[in-house]
C-alpha cells in the first residue's frame, strides 16, 4: 500500500521518513515528533520501551480503503493490532471487523462494536470460539475444515441459522515470506481447490439446515507487493462459482479475497498499490463472473497491517553500545519480546536516534535487544550515528502491526504500553505490564 501522504518534510528527511506516519515532523534538528507530540517526551512521560500510535493515520488509512472499494467490504483484521481504541476508530470510520478468537471477539463486542459486522476466522475454533460467536450473534463465521460443519451445525440452536463462508486454498503462492504464505497445499488453512476438498465441504454445508452459505473465502499470504496474485485468485475462485452454480444451482453473494496487502518498513522498498488493486481486482471480477455467465458478489477484504502497521513507532532507550569482532551492536531496553518479528520472519527495520541531534558520521551497528537468545536482533547492518551512547533514544517507525499483539513475557520484562498521539496530545490506551501483573497469574506453590 502507498503511503497515505507524504510527511510534512522536505529533502533528505522527507526521503528518510517516508515510511512513518504521515503526521511525523522534525521541529528541532534530532527532535521527532509524531500526531504533534515529541517522541522524547513521550519516552519521558511512559517510559521505555513504548508503542506509539498515530490515531490520525490509522483513521486516515481506514478512509483511503472506503474510497478504494466503495462498493466492498473492508474489515479490519483485528490480529494485526486491537485495544478498545482501535475498535472505536474502526467503527467510527466503518470497517468492519475480521477476529480470530473468542479473545478479540469479547473486545470488540464489549467495546460497542456490533457482533453482526465481525466475521470470525481459525483454522482449529475451539468450543469456547464458536460457543461465544453463536451467543453474540456475529455475522459470519469462516469454516476452515471439515470438521467443523459438523459441530458449527449442532451449537447453532433450534430456529436459528448461522452464516457462513468456507476458506478455499486457491494453490497462489504470495507473501514475503515462507512462513507468511497461506494460498499453496503445504499449510494448515482451508480446503484445497484443486483436490475436491472444498467442493466435498460446500456440499456438505448445503445439507445442513441451520447454516447459511454466504460466499467463498480465500486469504493468500501477507506482505504481497504486486496485484498479479490476487488477480489469479478472482479467476480461480469464480472458477469454483461457477461450478458450484452447474453442480448445485449455487449463486453465492459474497467473495472474500482476504488481505495481506504489504508495506514498506524502510525508505525504497516497495509497498502495494492500494489504487491499483481496487481497480484491477473490480475489472477482473466482473470479467470473470461475464465469462461464466453469473451476478458479481460483493467483494470482501481484510486488511490488517496496511492499516495499523505504519501508524505505529516503537521507542526504546539504549542501555549499551558494544564493540566487538569489527561489530557495533547497540543494545535496547525491549527486544524479542515486544516484537518478534525480524527472529521470526527476518524483516527489516530502519531504527533512528531521537532526542539529540548528532553530528557524527552514519557508521554500521546492529541492534539487539535484552533477551537471553543469540537471535534477539531488532535491526541487523543499520546505519547509526557513530557517537550512539548509553541514555540515548532510539525510534523504530512501522511498528503498529503485530508487535503488541505478538508480544511475549519473555524473561518476564512486561509488555510495552501504547500510547496514541494526535492534534498535539498523547493519551494511554495499553498501559505496561508490571511485576504485580506478572505475579499475580502466579497462584502459588
Amino acid at each position: 500500500m502507498t503511503t497515505v501522504h507524504e510527511p510534512t518534510v522536505s529533502g533528505d528527511l522527507a526521503g528518510e521518513l517516508s515510511v512513518w506516519p504521515a503526521s511525523t515532523t522534525e521541529p528541532r534538528a534530532g527532535d521527532v515528533a509524531v500526531g504533534g507530540v515529541p517522541l522524547a517526551e513521550i519516552a519521558d512521560r511512559f517510559g521505555t520501551p513504548v508503542y506509539v500510535l498515530d490515531e490520525g493515520e490509522v483513521r486516515e488509512r481506514c478512509r483511503t480503503y472506503r474510497h478504494a472499494f466503495p462498493e466492498a467490504e473492508v474489515l479490519y483484521a483485528a490480529k494485526a493490532f486491537l485495544c478498545r481504541a482501535m475498535v472505536h476508530w474502526v467503527e467510527e470510520e466503518g470497517l468492519g471487523l475480521d477476529v480470530c478468537s473468542a479473545g478479540e471477539l469479547e473486545l470488540a463486542v464489549t467495546t460497542g462494536f456490533p457482533a453482526e459486522r465481525i466475521l470470525l476466522h481459525g483454522n482449529a475454533k475451539s468450543p469456547r470460539d464458536l460457543e461465544l460467536a453463536l451467543r453474540l450473534g456475529v455475522g459470519r463465521i469462516v469454516i476452515d475444515s471439515p470438521s467443523e460443519i459438523a459441530r458449527l451445525a449442532a451449537a447453532v440452536g433450534p430456529g436459528r441459522r448461522q452464516k457462513v463462508m468456507v476458506r478455499v486454498v486457491p494453490g497462489i503462492s504470495a507473501g514475503g515470506h515462507d512462513k507468511i504464505r497461506t494460498g499453496t497445499e503445504d499449510q494448515k488453512f482451508g480446503m484445497s481447490l484443486r483436490d475436491g476438498y472444498a467442493q466435498h465441504a460446500i456440499a456438505r454445508i448445503l445439507d445442513q439446515p441451520r447454516l447459511e452459505l454466504t460466499g467463498l473465502h480465500c486469504h493468500l499470504g501477507s506482505q504481497i507487493t504486486t496485484v498479479k496474485p490476487y488477480l489469479a485468485a478472482v479467476r480461480r475462485m469464480v472458477g469454483l462459482m461457477a461450478r458450484l452454480h452447474e453442480q448445485h444451482g449455487l449463486v453465492l453473494p459474497e467473495l472474500d479475497l482476504g488481505g495481506g496487502h504489504g508495506i514498506a518498513y524502510r525508505p525504497g522498498e516497495p509497498a502495494l498499490d492500494l489504487t491499483a488493486l481496487a481497480r484491477k481486482v473490480r475489472a477482473e471480477l466482473v470479467e470473470a463472473c461475464a465469462a461464466a455467465s453469473l451476478p458479481v458478489p460483493r467483494l470482501i477484504i481484510e486488511p490488517g497491517r496496511a492499516v495499523v502497521g505504519p501508524a505505529g513507532v516503537a521507542v526504546y532507550h539504549v542501555l549499551s553500545v558494544k564493540h566487538t569482532g569489527g561489530h557495533t551492536f547497540v543494545a535496547v531496553d525491549g527486544g524479542m519480546s515486544d516484537n518478534p518479528r525480524p527472529a521470526l520472519y527476518g524483516v527489516p527495520y530502519a531504527p533512528r536516534l531521537i532526542g539529540r541531534h548528532s553530528v557524527a558520521a552514519p557508521a554500521p551497528a546492529t541492534v539487539v535487544g535484552r533477551h537471553c537468545e543469540a537471535g534477539d536482533v531488532l535491526a541487523a547492518d543499520v546505519e547509526l550515528p557513530a557517537d550512539v551512547r548509553p541514555g540515548d533514544l532510539l525510534a523504530v517507525p512501522v511498528a503498529g502491526a503485530y508487535h503488541l499483539s505478538m508480544a511475549s513475557g519473555y524473561n518476564m520484562v512486561g509488555r510495552p504500553p501504547v500510547a496514541a498521539v494526535h492534534a498535539g496530545h498523547a493519551r494511554l490506551l495499553v498501559r505496561r505490564e508490571s511485576l504485580d501483573d506478572i505475579r499475580s497469574r502466579d497462584v502459588g506453590l
